[in-house]
C-alpha cells in the first residue's frame, strides 16, 4: 500500500465530508466538490477521519495514495481554496479583469479576452498581476496554465506571462 494512503484524512470543523457509493461529496463554505473513486478504492468513515482502503493489494497502490490526495485537496479546497499568481513581464504588457472575463494586452495586434470559467475568479492587483481563485485545485491550475499559454515566457528577453517565482532560464544572445 502507498505510503501516502497510510495517513488519515481529517478535516476541519465547518467541512462535511459525505460518500454515496463510489461518489465522495465534500461540503464546506467556499463551494461543494465531489469525486468519483476508481474501481478497487473504498474510503471508510470514522468518528476520528477517514482512511483510504484498496481491495487489491498488487493493483490499486498507487491509486490509492492519488485518491488520498485528491480527497484532501478537495478538504482543502472548501475551507481554505487555492490561488495561482501569474505576472506580465514585457513592455505595454497589461491586464484587467472585467466581469467574467479578462482583458489581456500581450504585444499582439489585438486585445485577447479570455472567458472566465464558472466557480473560478480571477483578480487583477496591478496591471502586471493576475490572481486566480477557487476551490478547485485542478481548475485553478488549468485556467492559469491557459492565460499563461497565450504568451509564454520566451528564453532571450524572458518576455510574456510567467507564474510567481517562476525562474526563466535565459539563454545568451547570438554574437558577431
Amino acid at each position: 500500500m502507498s505510503r501516502v494512503a497510510k495517513f488519515p484524512l481529517t478535516w476541519p470543523k465547518g467541512v462535511e465530508l459525505k460518500v454515496n457509493g463510489s461518489e465522495v461529496t465534500v461540503k464546506g463554505a467556499k463551494a461543494q466538490l465531489s469525486l468519483r473513486l476508481p474501481n478497487g478504492i473504498a474510503l471508510d468513515l470514522n468518528e476520528s477521519g477517514a482512511t483510504i482502503a484498496s481491495e487489491s493489494v498488487e493493483k490499486q497502490p498507487a491509486m490509492s495514495g492519488t485518491t488520498r490526495a485528491n480527497i484532501n485537496n478537495l478538504i482543502v479546497g472548501v475551507s481554505e481554496g487555492f490561488e495561482r499568481k501569474l505576472a506580465l513581464v514585457g513592455v505595454g504588457y497589461r491586464a484587467a479583469a472585467q466581469g467574467k472575463s479578462l482583458s489581456l494586452s500581450l504585444g499582439f495586434s489585438h486585445p485577447v479576452d479570455y472567458p472566465v470559467p464558472e466557480g473560478i475568479t480571477v483578480e487583477t492587483p496591478t496591471p502586471t498581476e493576475i490572481v486566480v481563485k477557487g476551490a478547485d485545485k485542478q481548475k485553478v491550475g488549468q485556467v492559469a496554465a491557459e492565460i499563461r499559454a497565450y504568451r509564454p515566457p520566451e528564453p532571450y528577453k524572458g518576455k510574456g506571462v510567467r507564474y510567481v517565482g517562476e525562474r526563466v532560464v535565459m539563454k545568451e544572445a547570438k554574437k558577431k
